[in-house]
């Protein structure tokens, strides 16, 4: 299957070339915080029917989480997947189309903006936590179909009928996207959309809106990052690793993503069993 030639522009006002990775970063944010100001006004879903959070604070914090995100993110794809790079040529730090972010830099930095914000504004963490969790799987979404659309980050090598063959002459022009190897590959960036993204929202909302996990705080935060951690984990087996690290230990199958995901699950599940065992310790109380 060709790859679809769509431009990494979405549209110019002059000088200036928006494109749909920047969008894509925008439409998930904006899409979270409405999501997110839906959850905080519905008292029903919070223990002792009272949200810890408003929709003031939420919107003060759309610009700390997108920092966080951000410079975490960026930071984080130097720190784990290109360091001997910047150490030789620093000016790479700021050349985001090389190697763009890592998502698991990105969660560290939305996580202390997470916590500094909630301190600031006596918001317990947890329950910062989980409105936050709830939400991230719409930016995931967006975002791994951007990265489709720029054609990076793309799959192994695969015979199914549906492989992508990510070149064609817009990114060989681009000249940093085209695989060595130009043959069908798996279209990874999609399949992580629909686990991160649809199947992930998906879960943490009928946990929150059948089984109320909110009143839970802890639960849906945990819940998240250990549903992350195995989508990442399952995508990473048909997924290209990067170039300047391969795959690790020498085998043909470990790679960095998920070595980075193993601590996430087991962060997650303490998360879960904090939770619970809060709860239960509060009830004997």
């Amino acid at each position: 299957m060709p790859f679809p030639n769509i431009d990494p522009v979405a549209f110019s006002i002059g000088p200036l070339a928006v494109h749909w990775y920047g969008l894509a970063y925008v439409a998930g944010i904006m899409l979270g915080w409405f999501y997110a100001r839906r959850l905080a006004a519905n008292a029903s879903l919070w223990r002792d029917g009272q949200s810890p959070i408003t929709a003031t604070q939420l919107d003060d914090f759309l610009v700390w989480v997108a920092a966080g995100i951000v410079l975490g993110g960026r930071i984080g794809y130097i720190l784990f997947y290109d360091l001997a790079s910047v150490v030789q040529n620093p000016i790479r730090a700021i050349e985001i189309w090389n190697g763009g972010m890592s998502f698991h830099g990105g969660f560290i930095g939305a996580t202390i903006a997470m916590i500094i914000f909630a301190r600031r504004n006596a918001i317990p963490v947890w329950s910062m936590f989980d409105t936050v969790a709830a939400v991230v799987p719409f930016g995931l979404f967006f975002g791994r179909i951007a990265n489709f659309i720029n054609g990076e980050l793309w799959g192994a090598k695969t015979d199914m009928p549906w492989g992508v063959v990510f070149c064609n002459d817009r990114l060989r022009q681009l000249h940093m996207f085209c695989p060595a190897e130009e043959v069908p590959r798996h279209p990874s960036q999609l399949y992580e959309a629909g686990l991160e993204g649809i199947v992930m929202v998906l879960v943490l909302a009928l946990m929150i809106y059948v089984f109320r996990a909110l009143k839970v705080p802890g639960t849906i935060s945990g819940t998240f990052v250990v549903g992350y951690a195995l989508c990442r984990i399952f995508v990473e087996f048909f997924r290209q690793p990067d170039a300047q690290l391969g795959y690790l230990l020498g085998t043909n199958w470990l790679t960095m993503g998920m070595v980075l995901s193993l601590p996430m699950i087991a962060a997650g599940l303490w998360a879960i069993v904090r939770a619970r065992a809060a709860v239960t310790s509060a009830a004997k109380a």
